[in-house]
């Protein structure tokens, strides 16, 4: 347990309401949204509500040997917010602030605890939008999809979260307060420190304050879901699609058990008796180029024995990707335990990706629903399970290990957007050679010395 001197600091920081020491709440914040990973009660939680107040908890951890787990919604899924060597979780739900919206240079300005779909509903007014849109846009925070550099949906065509980032303000591990960017389209000044802090997971600072480009939407598009009898169909559809050089704004895909069980419980009229669906649509800025780019989609469907249906009206639309968005939810409701992964790979490659995820789930006798961006070569096989059964969850494990050695054999890596977090660390060797794990610990002990800020996550400790 904690010094009651040190609860004292911290209540004298943020004030007593901020601070949560009963162990209902230290529950709460000992998980995330990772399935099977172990987990450690914090020693407190604390809210601050301004970045200097971050900075004088970086400060008293520092002194006091303290570990920093930055936490926004904890919606993550490689085990990055789970404070194993317990310490302080540093919660960012008071720091939610949409501190500038400026229309004539295409930004906002944010604290790290706004909700990403918040961001969305005060630019819209605007007619601009925020193009990063993970599955948990609605309850994600800016600061959480920033360390994880999330994606989604969008991703293929408009980008993921680093293309977004132009700036940032960050607390490190000393208690300096480090701005960089701006508003700025160019900017080459010293090293590119956005890249660095996007995707580092919290290991390297604690991100306070992000300034996020904006862009207009497209004003015209064309939604249209392609069912198969074959899954090699499928994902030789995705291939050719790209090959054609069109880049669509989505490009998604669902096996034959994600379809069932999103139909069981959506009721949106999925084709049951079809192996794989594509979800696809495509954008722009004229009418005349989204149908020239549709009908390219159109005729590579055709080619791959794909039946069509496309959207009529913005309900129909919406139902598709309400559709895709229900993949996680519904799958999840078949088992006590989901173990979601994010193996990606080239996106010449998806079909044989595709084939290796069934040929693992029969080899190991796993219900595995795969779904995920398939444009962007990034899936997500969803391995239902139950942790209470040791010997289904060791066939996981191994099912697991295949998908990821699957994937590097094919060009691909362990993580399209989910991060690495605790969940895949002993994988990274296999990806960056021991070199590439050197260079991680340098560059962490540069900033973080003491392994402070969320240690025994993404950076192996040597030995």
């Amino acid at each position: 347990m904690l010094d009651t001197a040190i609860i004292k600091q911290l209540e004298d920081i943020v004030g007593s309401g901020n601070v949560l020491t009963k162990k209902a709440d230290l529950v709460t914040y000992s998980y995330d949204a990772t399935a099977d990973m172990p987990s450690q009660l914090p020693d407190v939680v604390v809210m601050p509500a301004t970045t200097a107040a971050v900075q004088k908890i970086v400060l008293l951890a520092k002194e006091k040997s303290l570990a920093i787990y930055p936490r926004g919604a904890g919606t993550n899924l490689s085990g990055g917010t789970i404070p194993l060597k317990k310490g302080i979780v540093l919660s960012f739900q008071k720091m939610d602030k949409i501190l500038e919206v400026d229309p004539e240079n295409l930004t906002a300005t944010v604290q790290a605890g706004v909700v990403i779909q918040a961001l969305s509903d005060a630019v819209a007014p605007y007619g601009l939008i925020y193009p990063p849109d993970p599955g948990t846009v609605t309850t994600a925070t800016m600061g959480g999809s920033v360390a994880e550099c999330a994606g989604g949906l969008r991703g293929l065509k408009y980008g993921v979260t680093k293309h977004y980032i132009m700036g940032m303000e960050v607390v490190l591990a000393s208690g300096e307060i480090f701005r960089f960017g701006g508003k700025t389209v160019k900017n080459v000044t010293a090293y590119d420190f956005a890249s660095l802090f996007v995707g580092s997971e919290g290991t390297l600072g604690i991100i306070t304050e992000i300034i996020a480009k904006l862009i207009p939407p497209p004003k015209f598009r064309k939604a249209m879901l392609a069912s198969f009898k074959r899954l090699e169909d499928a994902g030789n559809t995705v291939t050719g699609i790209i090959k054609a050089y069109v880049i669509p704004a989505t490009l998604e895909i669902m096996d034959k058990m994600t379809i069932q069980t999103v139909e069981n419980y959506a009721k949106v009229g999925l084709p049951t008796d079809a192996e794989a669906v594509l979800l696809i649509e495509v954008d722009g800025g004229a009418q005349q180029l989204v149908d020239s780019e549709a009908e390219a989609v159109l005729k590579v469907i055709k080619e791959n024995n794909g039946e069509v249906k496309i959207a009529q009206s913005d309900a129909e639309r919406d139902q598709l990707w309400a559709a895709r968005r229900a993949a996680l939810p519904a799958l999840a409701q078949l088992s006590p335990t989901t173990v979601l992964e994010d193996a990606t790979v080239p996106r010449n490659r998806i079909t044989e990706m595709l084939v290796a995820v069934q040929k693992i789930a029969a080899k190991y006798q796993l219900k595995i629903g795969t779904f995920g961006h398939a444009g962007d070569g990034n899936l997500h096989p969803t391995i239902l399970a139950d942790a209470r059964n040791k010997e289904e969850m060791e066939r996981v494990h191994q099912a697991v290990d295949e998908i990821f050695a699957a994937a590097l054999k094919l060009g691909g890596t362990l993580s399209g957007e989910h991060g690495i977090g605790m969940a895949k660390m002993k994988y990274l060797k296999s990806e960056l050679g021991e070199s590439g794990l050197n260079l991680m610990r340098r560059v962490k002990e540069a900033l973080d010395p003491d392994y402070m800020l969320n240690p025994a996550k993404m950076v192996p400790v040597k030995g």
